[in-house]
């Protein structure tokens, strides 16, 4: 296991600060400090769960070519996998919900939210429901929407949003790979950095199909393995860490492969890197997938 701060091996300016860890350019003064709260939080618990010293080379904020630390966190994953056992399973169960809670809620995200969110109408299930950051963007063409979400904790941290929801909101469901629904239920469905973490990913998206009504349609938002070459190479040096790190989370999913591999059929995707993100973390793929 690394320790925190270490310089990686063969991979240059990339510095780990427990249980976070971000991308330098060579224009960052790596004297500086991150001083957001998210982070001091995110550091002070990891210390006390691994005793390791922690932020040997902290990075600046706000330098260029790096997001806030609580974008960061938001980029690499909304909804950390379960690792039970173990200090790393106390962290993922306990910690870092809360941390994403906050991480997820960033202003920056919210143009991405609002246009995934649009044109969902009906019966609505949405898989990673998180701490309910997409309730503010639901349509008023929605009628309900059934949660799929794995940790209480954030089901607990969602509650103000989940009871301000303009439309009905249960926690209906614990696993996206077997979902308690009869077969056609579901007008739309609702996916946002979610499938970077599920264990499986095309079973979780054959069940979602499965639950779906014939031309149902299927809004996602994803990141994953990016366009660019050069980019991929980074993804696949930093996704052992960033799955330790961020609760399973992958860096190098194909998302459209993958929705087609479930029987998809991808009606617009539009790919880009986010604003602001390093580009390892911030490939994402934004569209509509129609259920045959």
């Amino acid at each position: 296991m690394l320790d925190p701060g270490c310089k990686l091996p063969d991979v240059d300016n990339v510095y780990v600060a427990d249980p976070t860890f971000f991308v330098s350019s060579k224009a960052v003064n790596p004297t500086l400090t991150i001083t957001e709260p998210a982070l001091r939080v995110a550091e002070a618990i990891a210390q006390r769960l691994s005793h390791a010293p922690l932020g040997a080379r902290p990075v600046a904020a706000g330098a260029a070519g790096l997001p806030a630390a609580s974008e960061r966190l938001r980029q690499v994953s909304c909804h950390p996998g379960p690792e039970p056992g173990g200090p790393m399973g106390y962290y993922a169960e306990h910690v870092l919900p809360r941390i994403l809670n906050v991480a997820c809620g960033v202003k920056a995200a919210q143009p991405l939210r609002r246009r995934v969110c649009e044109g969902l109408a009906g019966d609505v299930v949405e898989i990673g429901y998180g701490t309910g950051h997409n309730v503010a963007f639901y349509p008023a063409t929605v009628t309900r929407v059934a949660a799929v979400e794995p940790s209480d904790l954030s089901w607990r941290l969602a509650a103000a949003r989940t009871e301000a929801a303009p439309v009905p909101v249960e926690r209906a469901a614990l696993d996206g790979q077997d979902l308690p629904f009869a077969d056609a239920s579901f007008d739309a469905a609702l996916s946002t950095w979610t499938l970077c973490t599920i264990p499986d990913p095309v079973a979780a998206l054959r069940e979602l199909r499965r639950v779906l009504k014939p031309g149902a349609r299927l809004h996602f938002l994803e990141h994953g393995l990016a366009p660019d070459e050069s980019v991929r190479r980074w993804q696949h040096r930093l996704e052992p860490i960033n799955k330790r790190l961020v609760g399973g989370c992958h860096l190098t999913r194909p998302v459209v492969k993958t929705l087609t591999e479930a029987g998809f059929v991808i009606d617009e995707v539009d790919v880009f890197y986010e604003k602001g993100a390093p580009k390892p973390m911030g490939a994402d793929s934004l569209g509509v997938a129609v259920s045959p």
